[in-house]
């Protein structure tokens, strides 16, 4: 029976990071997911010859310079950005919120001075202290037009609760930006994987085993000394069968259209912030690869409540939450052989770099390789 020196749960992109540094100092290394495929949420597959962002878009963005350095290891960047689209009824409006948002909201705005002025006003008109919600703290940033065309509805479907049931914490700021820029982004290098993720990821594993369709308990219970150290990117609070009770997450429903056309809806990102349109945003794919093909994929994003078995996507980190997770990490730091990472071994929600910046600290300090 094979002896590894780690086995390495979940084949998203944390782990791929430290599979590909292990591995290139001699380590052994197996690697398993419950799925039926590696990279995690930012798998991608072709169809119709376009790659498909399967679990939501993914753009990648960073000011992290060995990140950037990184990932141009193992695939060749484009020079996409983004620059998503919002619907509020009949009416269409560039984010992020920058001038050309404003001068579509107020059509007699014309100038930063003009746009800071209106949104002053409409922020004094709220007269908000303290702020005890999430409203009140929307309202007392960017006024009343700004708020209840491109905050509430959005903010309402993505939390599944009202706005004024939602704490504040959860928006500490709402930029404006007073120039005519529609980037979303203000990383310093932004763009899409040519030919997709999963080839990136796929890279990054190199030939390392990899076992799919397998479940953590499973594999250990029939090889219980399998491998010397455990990374563990898995929900953590599962690890201890959730003997503390259960984090929580929200969710993410998706339904995926082929279209008979070319182009849909002209951006890769078009999200609808009425609470009324169940969906949060379409995604069209081919978009974020400049696709010229003769049929288009569409992808329509509906939050959804989580329970145990449904795929998490954002941890709920208001203030049970935080408490439950400091006591699993209380756990989790007496392990001798257990190394908990990625976004469900931290219960965190990672930027995609922010990911690897933390997986090329893990490598650090576990294999002693700097970056």
């Amino acid at each position: 029976m094979a002896k590894y020196d780690y086995l390495v749960v979940g084949a998203g992109i944390s782990s791929a990071v430290f599979v590909d540094a292990a591995t290139k100092v001699g380590k052994t290394c197996l690697v398993i997911d419950r799925r039926s495929h590696i990279a995690g949420n930012i798998y991608t597959e072709e169809r119709e010859g376009i790659n498909v962002h399967v679990y939501g878009a993914h753009i990648f963005h960073t000011s992290i310079k060995r990140v950037w350095d990184y990932v141009n290891q193992f695939a060749e960047f484009n020079n996409y950005i983004n620059s998503p689209v919002a619907v509020y009824k009949d009416e269409l409006y560039n984010l992020p919120f920058n001038m050309n948002t404003f001068c579509q909201m107020w059509p007699d705005v014309r100038t930063p001075a003009q746009a800071k002025e209106r949104i002053a006003a409409q922020v004094a008109e709220a007269g908000i202290g303290e702020p005890a919600n999430l409203e009140e703290q929307a309202l007392s940033l960017v006024g009343r037009d700004v708020y209840e065309k491109l905050v509430k509805g959005y903010t309402e479907k993505q939390w599944g609760r009202s706005c004024t049931e939602l704490p504040a914490s959860i928006i500490k700021r709402l930029p404006c930006r007073f120039i005519f820029d529609n980037n979303y982004f203000n990383d310093r290098w932004q763009g899409i994987p040519m030919g997709g993720y999963t080839a990136m990821v796929k890279r990054m594993f190199g030939d390392v085993e990899i076992r799919l369709n397998t479940e953590y308990r499973d594999l250990i219970a029939a090889e219980p000394d399998i491998a010397d150290r455990i990374i563990y990117c898995g929900p953590i609070d599962e690890f201890y069968d959730y003997s503390l009770g259960t984090l929580e997450y929200r969710s993410l429903r998706f339904e995926t259209d082929v279209l008979d056309e070319e182009n849909f809806q002209g951006n890769a990102v078009v999200n609808y912030t009425e609470r009324e349109i169940p969906y949060t945003r379409i995604i069209e794919h081919k978009h974020f690869e400049f696709g010229t093909q003769p049929k288009t994929l569409v992808t329509r994003e509906y939050p959804a409540d989580w329970q145990p078995g449904d795929e998490p996507y954002y941890p709920i980190n208001d203030e049970r939450n935080t408490e439950l997770y400091l006591k699993y990490a209380e756990l989790a730091a007496q392990e001798g052989n257990v190394v908990f990472a990625g976004r469900l071994g931290a219960y965190k929600y990672y930027d995609m770099d922010k990911a690897i910046d933390a997986a090329l600290d893990l490598v650090e300090c576990e294999l002693g390789i700097s970056s």
